[in-house]
């Protein structure tokens, strides 16, 4: 689709990478987007549907990371 100032634009679901790309290793999955490493892998071939299912898992994966046990706060704790 060519959109007025002429640049096309795909009319799907956004990918959640937020650049911070780390692979928790017990829990296998990125400590920024939360999306495994399949996951991100797939991700511009997957349907809109299986973007928007996954979208909506995302946030219940977030409590699955530990906060880290040092540094600055375990200091002034």
């Amino acid at each position: 689709m060519n959109d007025i100032d002429g640049v096309w634009k795909r009319k799907e679901i956004d990918s959640p990478c937020i650049k911070l790309c780390s692979i928790h290793p017990a829990e296998r999955i990125c400590v920024g987007c939360f999306r495994s490493i399949d996951e991100i892998g797939i991700w511009s071939q997957l349907s809109t549907d299986a973007r928007q299912k996954i979208m909506q898992e995302l946030p219940s994966r977030a409590p699955r990371l530990q906060k880290r046990r040092g540094g600055r706060n375990k200091r002034l704790a």
